[in-house]
């Protein structure tokens, strides 16, 4: 029996690319690969690549270049380009390194096995389509043993939102939602793989509308409610959504359904109602201040994190203003924020930009503002109990780590026997990005 290739996958971005990035070593591993933690005695080498940040595609190549030496030490290494700049630069990636051997975009990645098919034979493999075809069917359908109590499920793909900066529909395409008997398999599977916490994801997660066993269209607060069902799924996380798809059903299970955690992040990207227009955003900075109380008013104790974009073509200060005052009002426990820098092939890249010293000052003001307020938010739990699902060890010796309902990183002192398991803690203390706490 032959010994089993292996398989370095490095994954970049978001929590979809993580998901992904499992699914791609499941589907390779039809072809006798196993996954391995470094690159240096790797068989094929998969850069599963993120478009949204700035100069993303540049980083890949730069990345690819270091990659070098362990090619020229071993010729039959084989190296990919899979995600959304893969999607997006296509055979150009091919054109500019050229011992990339396979470039496929994040909807046919279960194509991967005839691809490699394909690298056998001595060719190389490029894959960018958009396939009417569902490509979870024909991904294998038991999972692998997951590595920790938590695990990322991609329930909805693809956005029609077409926001002025964002790539996502370009490089994801339209919007698609998995049937829900195919979601509550693989949910079901994960749960008997120890997994206690599931976090649902999609580009716009909120907008899922996937065939139901009934015929019916279901939403995702229907789905939600269904998947609380299985025995031994605590915890029901979702991300990303949209002001726009926060449907009345989903504000009502923030308070009816008790898996579902008190955490919801929600991006705005601006306060100022003339740059939300010009982002097509399609809502103003009073609809969301109006639909955040109306889900506090479900889950009072509900710790909200957002996105935040400054310095976007026509920005003024007093744009700016408006997105402090909004912060202010709304107050956030978490959130991300990002000086606006311009994507290929979107509207906004066509815009003359702000000047960049004044929006890296702006960023610095509003960091500044986020991260008073999530200080707060953690200070505010200290004396509090709350309930920890604890995932590995921690940094010093006998600590042990894991996220509070609120997604707080805990550290508590502890046995590694605690992983897997939710125990009561109480918090004792609030560092700048978690919290310290005893067992109760």
């Amino acid at each position: 029996m032959s010994e089993p290739k292996k398989l370095y996958v490095k994954t970049y971005g978001c929590q979809m690319n993580v998901y992904d990035s499992e699914r791609m070593v499941e589907a390779l591993g039809s072809k006798g690969y196993v996954q391995t933690d470094t690159p240096d005695d790797a068989d094929m080498i998969l850069l599963n690549t993120c478009h949204i940040r700035e100069k993303a595609a540049e980083k890949v190549y730069s990345e690819l270049g270091r990659f070098r030496p362990l090619r020229d030490a071993n010729p039959d290494l084989k190296i990919g380009v899979a995600g959304c700049v893969a999607q997006a630069e296509g055979e150009e990636i091919i054109r500019r390194q050229p011992m990339v051997d396979l470039v496929v975009g994040p909807q046919t990645y279960h194509r991967l096995p005839e691809m490699v098919d394909t690298l056998a034979k001595g060719g190389r493999a490029l894959d960018t389509d958009f396939p009417e075809e569902d490509k979870f069917a024909h991904l294998p359908k038991t999972r692998k043993a997951p590595r920790g109590p938590t695990a990322f499920l991609t329930v909805q793909e693809g956005c029609d939102k077409f926001c002025a900066f964002c790539v996502v529909p370009y490089t994801r395409g339209a919007e698609v939602s998995r049937p829900v008997e195919r979601l509550l398999h693989e949910a079901q599977d994960l749960v008997e793989r120890g997994v206690r916490e599931i976090t649902l994801l999609g580009q716009n997660v909120n907008a899922y509308h996937g065939a139901g066993p009934d015929g019916a269209e279901w939403g995702l607060a229907r789905l939600i409610r269904r998947m609380a069902e299985i025995d031994g799924l605590e915890r029901i996380r979702f991300t990303t959504s949209h002001p726009n798809d926060m449907e009345d059903d989903l504000i009502a299970a923030h308070g009816d359904c008790a898996k579902l955690m008190p955490y919801l992040h929600l991006p705005v990207q601006s306060g100022s109602d003339r740059i939300l227009k010009a982002m097509n955003r399609k809502h103003t900075a009073e609809h969301y201040i109006r639909l955040i109380a109306r889900i506090r008013e479900a889950r009072p104790d509900l710790l909200l994190s957002g996105d935040f974009i400054v310095g976007f073509p026509g920005e003024t200060e007093t744009d700016f203003q408006a997105t402090l005052d909004l912060v202010r009002t709304v107050g956030y426990g978490q959130a991300y924020s990002f000086k606006y820098s311009a994507r290929p092939g979107t509207p906004a890249a066509e815009r003359p930009g702000v000047d960049q010293t004044e929006a890296d000052d702006r960023l610095q003001r509003l960091q500044a503002l986020l991260s008073e307020q999530q200080r707060a938010a953690q200070d505010g739990m200290v004396g509090r109990e709350v309930r920890v699902l604890f995932e590995k060890p921690g940094r010093m010796p006998g600590q042990m780590v894991g996220k509070s309902d609120y997604l707080h990183a805990v550290h508590v002192d502890g046995p590694e026997t605690l992983r897997g398991q939710i125990a009561p803690v109480r918090i004792t203390a609030s560092a700048s990005n978690s919290l310290a706490g005893m067992l109760i």
